[in-house]
């Protein structure tokens, strides 16, 4: 397993947040803006200047007619704003919900399940899924996760399993590929990311999951999400059946012997 820095008890915002734009769908119309804003300084410049200045070097020089640039400016303009429109239409909305099931880990107790969504209108892929762990008595410092920190699914296995949390007893995890589509969805329908027990409530103070996932236009999204917020609220307290009692056994009773 990799060595992870000793920064284990920092802390993630929650919020979704854009991390990455696309290069070539964002950049160049904002290039090509800029380009044609710097062409039009030259020739307002220009076209104040005397007939005697205009016929000396560098003023000689004509980049574009008036009519040209104005219309290669609506459209550079209207590329960007029409890219930025868009960019916020196709954006995600990634949720999560967890709450007390049954049925998802070995024995009668109800665990903890943590599930993701994609409330946007349309439909994004998964980049990478990252994940980290805080156990109980690590130290808390307040400041953000370091980036060499974040563990893969595999690296966090195996250090939930140093501390003795056996998988698929105490917990799962599951493992998302890259490219996995988040169906834009109109319900609430989430799709399971991890099951955790209450073992694994008692002894893991948090467990952090940073998916990165890519939409339409290129533009990368995260979200880091606690998987065990909330295990803890008495407001959200499994409700367990109470266990039928044993029915009593009549003892039979043995008759009086004869005088």
């Amino acid at each position: 397993m990799a060595g992870a820095p000793s920064a284990r008890g920092g802390s993630a915002s929650d919020a979704q947040r854009r991390i990455r734009r696309n290069r070539w769908l964002f950049t160049a119309p904002l290039v090509l803006l800029c380009l044609l804003g710097v062409v039009l300084v030259w020739e307002i410049v220009r076209g104040n200047m005397s007939e005697a200045s205009r016929a000396h070097w560098p003023w000689r020089l004509q980049l574009m007619g008036a009519e040209p640039l104005a219309s290669l400016l609506a459209v550079a303009a209207g590329a960007v704003l029409a890219r930025a429109q868009y960019a916020r239409t196709v954006r995600p909305m990634l949720g999560w919900r967890s709450e007390y099931v049954a049925g998802e880990l070995p024995g009668e107790s109800k665990a903890w399940r943590t599930g993701v969504l994609n409330g946007g209108q349309h439909n994004v892929g998964v980049h990478r899924v990252d994940y980290f762990v805080v156990m109980q008595g690590d130290p808390s410092d307040g400041r953000p996760v370091p980036e060499g920190a974040w563990l893969s699914l595999g690296e966090a296995g195996e250090r939930l399993g140093e501390v003795g949390l056996r998988p698929a007893v105490e917990f799962r995890l599951v493992s998302f590929g890259a490219g996995f589509p988040l169906v834009a969805t109109g319900t609430y329908e989430t799709i399971a990311v991890g099951v955790f027990s209450k073992r694994f409530i008692d002894e893991v103070r948090a467990l952090h999951m940073r998916i990165q996932v890519v939409d339409s236009v290129g533009d990368m999204h995260e979200r880091v999400i606690d998987c065990l917020k909330g295990a803890r609220e008495s407001v959200a307290a499994p409700v367990e059946q109470p266990r039928a009692a044993a029915p009593t056994v009549p003892v039979p009773r043995t008759a009086p012997p004869a005088g």
